[in-house]
């Protein structure tokens, strides 16, 4: 079922429940009220006109043939007399037969059985135990409508019966006819409505649905257009900053695989030189030196590939509470040794205190490594330091290179962006995933911008990095 088929339903269900359920309900609950309104008048007629001038003993020596009896005759007239206010009266014995009626003698004499009474045994039931009962309203062989009051008379065997229309049920069924009209009329506005809703609502997310085709498709220069209303709006938005990522990722896909070719071929150039060479050299010395540069090249190309896998894979850190200066002491290790070789220093300032984090102890070593070497590239010396830092666990790699321009400092933690001849610059795009993936976060500023002695002299580049401190942790 389509969108619009189901607003249609529901709206098309709404109105009818609500005019035709609602309309149907009042019409009963008014009929009822006056049905109830005019049993209390009938009941009252029957019980005026019998205690006034029908008196029960009357009627208890009645006999067929007594018709032209002058008291049956008066009986008679003092029924007649409510004939402008009800259709017919009557009064007849317990066993069902007629004793007086405003029909003439000649059409219901005495002792005539009344067969409409079998119509209506619960009312004389009624009748009979408590001394007055209506019936139901019934329709009349002319189709009009009407109802039966009954009254005993006193405590005789003989009970009044007097029958009115029933016409004040004629408005309510103008009503439930208008009730019937409006109810259809208000399904075709809600059809209409719920068309004109639906449209609203539909028509924008097949358009929607149109651009995220395109975009499987590959077809991504088209923008996705904004649509009105808030909801669909915002999803409008979404689609278009999911073409506007896949654009991107395909161009950095793209570009690392341009990247991973240049850097590839670089090094398998040398190798086949070297090789060549090494096939042709007789000497054993210069031999043995044309393959340690071969593996110098291969170590090389280990180290792309590396880096551009480490990039790559997703990262699903280990988060655990640890003491920083452990990872840290661990990574300034592994490059004292290098910077050494190379006629630098590496200064590390760390505090007596435990500095406790909550992340990836590897991740955070991985991170302090990649910024140490990126250091110890730029410049010979390099200052390593930590503190507390306002509820977070900072750590600050500073060195004495020429540091970053500029105008590049806003991209450097994008992948492929380096100012070095060698290398993929995926090392800082690597540090900031890792930060990142541990709910961390890592600046870069100008050495001028050290606010403390531990942060060093350096006149290069300042990164900081910031990690959630064991306090903002809640287990």
């Amino acid at each position: 079922m389509s969108l619009r088929q189901r607003f249609g339903l529901v709206l098309v269900a709404f109105a009818l429940l609500l005019v035709f359920g609602g309309g149907f309900w009042g019409l009963r609950v008014t009929s009822q009220a006056l049905e109830e309104e005019l049993d209390d008048k009938l009941l009252w007629m029957a019980g005026a006109t019998a205690a006034a001038s029908l008196p029960g003993q009357d009627f208890v020596f009645l006999r067929p043939g007594d018709e032209r009896d002058a008291l049956w005759q008066l009986l008679q007239l003092r029924l007649q007399s409510f004939l402008p206010f009800v259709e017919e009266a009557y009064v007849f014995h317990r066993d069902g037969f007629a004793l007086v009626s405003t029909l003439p003698a000649s059409e219901l004499p005495i002792g005539t059985p009344l067969g409409f009474l079998f119509a209506f045994p619960g009312a004389l039931e009624q009748a009979w135990e408590v001394g007055q009962a209506t019936t139901e309203v019934f329709q009349g062989e002319d189709g009009t409508l009407y109802k039966y009051a009954f009254r005993r008379l006193d405590e005789s065997p003989a009970m009044l019966g007097i029958l009115v229309k029933a016409d004040f049920l004629d408005p309510l069924l103008n009503f439930r006819n208008s009730i019937l009209l409006v109810s259809v009329l208000a399904a075709l506005l809600a059809s209409a409505l719920a068309y004109l809703l639906a449209s609203g609502v539909a028509r924008p997310l097949e358009r929607l649905s149109i651009a995220a085709l395109r975009i499987q498709r590959g077809r991504w220069d088209q923008p996705v257009s904004e649509e009105r209303g808030r909801e669909v709006g915002r999803l409008s938005r979404a689609m278009e900053r999911m073409r506007r990522g896949i654009i991107q990722r395909d161009e950095q896909l793209r570009l690392m695989l341009a990247q991973v070719a240049h850097e590839i071929r670089n090094p398998l150039g040398g190798l086949e030189l070297f090789a060549s060479a090494a096939m042709d050299a007789d000497d054993p010395s210069e031999r043995r030196r044309l393959l340690g540069r071969i593996r110098k090249e291969v170590h090389s190309l280990n180290d792309i590939i590396e880096s551009f896998l480490s990039f790559a894979r997703p990262l699903e850190p280990e988060l655990q509470v640890h003491d920083v200066r452990q990872p840290l002491q661990e990574a300034s290790d592994l490059l004292r040794a290098e910077l050494n070789a190379n006629g630098g220093h590496l200064v590390v300032r760390l505090p007596e205190d435990p500095l406790l984090v909550r992340a990836d102890p590897d991740h955070v070593k991985r991170v302090a490594l990649n910024l140490l070497r990126n250091g110890v590239q730029a410049g010979k010396d390099v200052w390593l330091s930590a503190a507390s830092h306002h509820g977070e666990v900072r750590f600050t790699v500073l060195d004495n290179g020429h540091g970053v321009p500029e105008a590049e400092r806003e991209r450097i933690f994008e992948p492929f962006v380096t100012d070095k001849e060698q290398g993929a610059g995926l090392g800082l795009a690597i540090v900031h995933r890792l930060v990142e993936v541990n709910g961390g976060r890592i600046t870069l500023e100008d050495a001028s911008m050290a606010d403390t002695p531990e942060e060093g002299e350096g006149t290069g580049a300042l990164f900081r990095v910031y990690l959630q401190g064991v306090e903002d942790w809640v287990t």
